[in-house]
């Protein structure tokens, strides 16, 4: 697993939080800090599908050189909404190369989300790592 001042962060925030009540209130924090996604942007093109919720992701690119990707995202359920602010922690403001190099389930892993949200959770955040890495594919 790459090693990354991010990754590092939110693993030491997730050891330091300590209980997994914690640490669900870090995520939905982390969802409420999540800036807008504009109304126009909640249409069927950016609409993840595998998601029990609905979900929204979108891309805009700020030029480089070297190119990077920003995410913009919702979800009209709480912790999928901390998923997606944690999601783009991860791979924000990083060239399309970088974000298909990162092995977003090995940090899931890490972080210990594996074992504590519900498979229907889970498989969404993977339908949501799929359309990220199909977004920065078509940016490549």
């Amino acid at each position: 697993m790459q090693s990354d001042a991010r990754i590092e962060e939110l693993a030491e925030t997730f050891e330091m939080l300590g209980d997994w009540e914690e640490r669900y209130r870090y995520l939905i924090e982390l969802g409420r800090k999540l800036p807008p996604l504009p109304d126009e942007a909640h249409n069927e093109q950016n609409k993840v599908r595998g998601c029990m919720s609905q979900v929204w992701l979108d891309s805009r690119t700020e030029p480089g050189p070297p190119l990077k990707l920003q995410f913009l995202g919702d979800s009209d359920a709480h912790i999928v909404k901390g998923l997606i602010a944690l999601l783009f922690a991860i791979v924000s403001d990083r060239t399309p190369r970088e974000i298909l190099d990162t092995d977003v389930g090995a940090v899931f892993t890490r972080l210990g989300l594996e074992n504590h949200i519900t498979m229907n959770r889970r498989n969404g955040f993977y339908s949501m790592v799929e359309r990220i890495k199909q977004l920065a594919t078509a940016a490549a």
